[in-house]
């Protein structure tokens, strides 16, 4: 690999000792996991496509992390990495995505219409509103792994697939390596563009070997659905629009990428999917549904709250900065997302914008404290049946304890409130 000399077999001439990575200043879930005797167990096996130990490890060797913010450290190369490295990804998985076990099987649904609410989100704070998956192609090693002429490959069959939708769907694909400068001025306009990776843990995967060759993005005539080809998954399907109609955004991603499955079938190949684990994606954190059902949203005030962290950690919800991953909030507007993938329905994932449906800023003013206790106590942890509260409900109180420190606008409201957020360890 360019990135690195994970396949340089002379390393198995040494021994453990003298090869097993120092990890002593380490925070992912990688270093977390892996021990001096796993890495003597696995570091001689390989996938049928030649991807090592080594090769699942570099981007979590590369990249320590920060002291508060645990990364993943790994990922994987092809569809066999998650039985061959099992001894090392089963625990992250499970780390990474609240116990989930060995045994455990992943839920899909797909079905737009079990998606209640969540039509018209507050256009005083939420600016825009998407939904976006990943989706690997059977047959095709992952972008940390494939190589120019197998990512060729996968670009040309995407691109034969996708001309064929028609209607709402009916679109046009711009290679980037032969976008005219037009055409790149008008989709940085539209924040359309994805560019070369710059963040480290991206690089440490090798995600930018070749590039820009063979990448390129594909969006229908109203520019309302995306998808992008061999970034960090072979597609990156997103659906999108201004303002707060999360339930809009989330029939069109759930037609869309059926209509795109449909269509890659009949040219001979489906996508990488297990009852166990879910669509297969490159990432581990992204398994399952792969989903990230979030919003661009104000948050001027919570953002500077020193709890902020651990809020969002502890409701299951994720932040980015205004441009993605890596980046930094500007004017106090963050892409606010679920942080769960695995165990629970794309429909139960997307619930988190219900909240600002049910709880809108007009029926919350007034709300006395002991009413809003009653309510977040109110979400049990278990079910009449005995098993786990759904996840919507979960997110839909992540949602709004947000919508209600948004309306509070000061950090009196967690003062009174966060030690019951916190006191719902199971979020």
């Amino acid at each position: 690999m360019p990135f690195g000399n994970t396949h340089n077999n002379f390393k198995l001439n040494f021994k453990v000792e003298e090869e097993y990575p120092d990890l002593t200043k380490h925070n992912n879930h990688m270093a977390k996991v892996l021990t001096k005797d796993m890495y003597a167990k696995l570091r001689d096996k390989q996938t049928p496509s030649g991807f090592t130990l080594d090769d699942v490890i570099q981007t979590g060797v590369d990249n320590p992390g920060h002291p508060f913010i645990m990364t993943v450290g790994c990922v994987a190369g092809d569809e066999e990495s998650y039985e061959i490295f099992k001894d090392l990804l089963d625990p992250i998985i499970s780390d990474r995505h609240s116990g989930y076990k060995p045994t455990d099987k992943h839920k899909t649904d797909l079905n737009f219409e079990n998606l209640k609410g969540g039509d018209d989100l507050d256009p005083n704070y939420v600016l825009s509103s998407r939904v976006r998956t990943g989706r690997s192609i059977k047959g095709y090693t992952l972008p940390p792994h494939n190589s120019r002429g197998e990512r060729r490959a996968v670009e040309k069959l995407s691109v034969e697939a996708l001309n064929t939708l028609d209607g709402e769907f009916k679109g046009k694909y711009y290679p980037l390596n032969k976008m005219t400068d037009a055409e790149q001025e008008q989709l940085i306009a539209d924040h359309f563009l994805f560019d070369k990776p710059v963040s480290p843990l991206l690089l440490g995967a090798g995600m930018a070997r070749d590039w820009p060759d063979a990448r390129g993005i594909w969006h229908n005539d109203a520019k309302s659905f995306l998808v992008w080809v061999n970034e960090e998954d072979h597609l990156r399907v997103i659906s999108m629009e201004k303002g707060g109609n999360m339930k809009e955004v989330f029939r069109r991603f759930c037609v869309g990428l059926k209509r795109i499955e449909e269509t890659f079938k009949k040219h001979n190949h489906g996508f990488m999917w297990n009852e166990h684990l879910g669509y297969v994606l490159t990432c581990p954190s992204n398994l399952g549904t792969g989903l990230r059902g979030g919003v661009h949203v104000k948050l001027p005030k919570l953002s500077t709250h020193p709890k902020f962290e651990e809020i969002l950690t502890r409701l299951r919800l994720q932040k980015r900065g205004t441009g993605g991953v890596d980046t930094a909030s500007v004017g106090g507007v963050f892409d606010i997302s679920n942080a769960d993938r695995l165990g629970s329905s794309e429909v139960d994932q997307a619930a988190s914008a219900e909240a600002w449906h049910r709880w809108r800023g007009h029926r919350l003013r007034g709300w006395s404290v002991q009413h809003l206790q009653r309510m977040a106590l109110g979400i049990k942890r278990y079910n009449d049946d005995n098993q786990p509260a759904c996840s919507g409900d979960i997110f839909l109180l992540s949602f709004c304890l947000f919508s209600l420190s948004l309306l509070c606008r000061s950090s009196v409201f967690y003062f009174h409130f966060l030690p019951y957020a916190i006191t719902l360890h199971w979020l």
